[in-house]
C-alpha cells in the first residue's frame, strides 16, 4: 500500500512538473536579434530541468485557496527565472566554480564567463518583465500589485540576494548560528516563502469559509465575536511581520466582525500606525465567550484540546487539532 501511494505520488508530481514546464516554454524569450547569444544562454539555463518546486508550490497554494484561471502562470515562470539567475551567478568562478550542474555544463562553461553573468543579469530582469503581464490577464485585479511586492522583497537584500551576500562574506571563515540560520532563511527559504505568499489568498479564503460555518449556526460575519488564535508570523517566537494572521483580522473587521485575538508570544502588534492589544489569557470562559474561532498559527504554548472541549466553532487553518478525536465542531484547510 505505502508502495502504491509513493508511485501515485510520483506520477501526480510529474504530470504537474509536466504543466509547469510548458508554462515555462510559453514565457521564455524568443533566440532572434542581435542579442540573440544572451537569449540563447537564458533558455539553456532555464532548460536544465529541476523539481520545479517554487512554481510548483505556488500553483498549489493558489488552488488551495481557491484560485482560478491562468493570472498565477506568469508568477509561476517569474519565480523559476528568478531561481534560474542565482543558480547561474552560484555557479560562477567568483563564487562556486561549478562546472556541471543537474548533469549538464553550467552556463558560463559554455557561452563563457561574460555571457553568463549577463544572462544571469538578463533572466532576473526578465522575470519582472514577465510577472507584470499578469496585468495583462487581470488588469484590474488588485492583488498584483500585492504579490509583485513579495516577489521583489523576497528577491533583494532583504531576501534571496541579501543572504547570498553574506553567505559570500563567510566562505572559509567560522561563523555563528546565528549568522548561519540567517543565510539559511535567506538566500534558501525567501524564494520558497515567496512562493507560497505571492498568491496568497488565505486572508479572503478564511473569511469566506468562516461565514459558511456560522451559517450553519444560523448566525452572520455581521455581528458576530470571531477570536483568531495566533499572530506569530512562525511558531514561538515574537515576529509578526508579514503574517497572515493580521490580514485575516482585517478582512473580519471589513464584515462587521468583533475580532479578538490571541498570542502567547505577541501580547499586542502595531500595523499600519495603530497598536492592537491581545487577549491577556486564554481560558474555558474566554473561548466560550465567542462565536467562532481561527487557527491561523500553530503554537506549542496553547491548548487546542481545551479549545475544541468549549463547544465553540473552530476553523483550523494549520491542521493543530488533527489529534483531537471528537472533532464535530472543527473544520480543517
Amino acid at each position: 500500500m505505502k508502495r502504491e501511494k509513493q508511485m501515485n505520488f510520483n506520477l501526480e508530481m510529474e504530470k504537474r512538473q509536466e504543466k509547469i514546464t510548458g508554462i515555462l516554454e510559453y514565457y521564455l524569450p524568443k533566440e532572434e536579434g542581435f542579442q540573440k547569444t544572451v537569449l540563447e544562454a537564458m533558455n539553456y539555463s532555464m532548460r536544465a530541468g529541476g523539481k520545479r518546486l517554487r512554481p510548483l508550490l505556488m500553483l498549489e497554494t493558489y488552488r488551495m485557496f481557491g484560485g482560478e484561471g491562468q493570472i498565477i502562470e506568469p508568477f509561476m515562470a517569474a519565480m523559476e527565472m528568478i531561481h534560474t539567475h542565482s543558480l547561474i551567478h552560484d555557479d560562477l568562478p567568483a563564487l562556486d566554480n561549478d562546472e556541471y550542474r543537474r548533469g549538464r555544463r553550467t552556463t558560463h562553461m559554455v557561452y563563457g564567463e561574460a555571457m553568463a553573468i549577463l544572462a544571469g543579469d538578463a533572466l532576473l530582469n526578465y522575470a519582472y518583465e514577465t510577472a507584470v503581464r499578469a496585468f495583462e490577464i487581470e488588469p484590474g485585479n488588485p492583488a498584483i500589485g500585492k504579490a509583485l511586492q513579495i516577489l521583489t522583497k523576497k528577491t533583494g537584500i532583504y531576501g534571496m540576494l541579501g543572504g547570498q551576500c553574506v553567505d559570500v562574506e563567510a566562505a572559509g571563515r567560522e561563523i555563528s548560528r546565528e549568522k548561519l540560520d540567517f543565510i539559511y532563511r535567506l538566500k534558501t527559504s525567501a524564494l520558497i516563502e515567496a512562493s507560497m505568499m505571492v498568491n496568497d489568498r488565505m486572508p479572503e479564503y478564511t473569511v469566506e469559509r468562516a461565514g459558511k460555518i456560522l451559517n450553519r449556526y444560523k448566525k452572520a460575519l455581521n455581528g458576530s465575536k470571531v477570536l483568531v488564535l495566533g499572530v506569530a508570523y512562525k511558531q514561538d517566537i515574537d515576529d509578526y511581520r508579514e503574517s497572515p494572521a493580521i490580514r485575516v483580522i482585517e478582512e473580519f473587521h471589513k464584515t462587521g466582525a468583533m475580532t479578538d485575538f490571541y498570542d502567547p508570544f505577541i501580547p499586542k502588534y502595531r500595523h499600519e500606525g495603530q497598536w492592537y492589544q491581545g487577549l491577556e489569557a486564554l481560558t474555558p470562559e474566554t473561548v466560550k465567550a465567542y462565536d467562532l474561532v481561527i487557527i491561523t498559527t500553530a503554537h506549542t504554548k496553547v491548548d487546542y484540546q481545551m479549545v475544541a472541549e468549549c463547544g465553540v466553532p473552530v476553523f483550523d487553518c494549520k491542521n493543530v487539532t488533527k489529534h483531537i478525536q471528537n472533532r464535530e465542531n472543527i473544520e480543517v484547510l
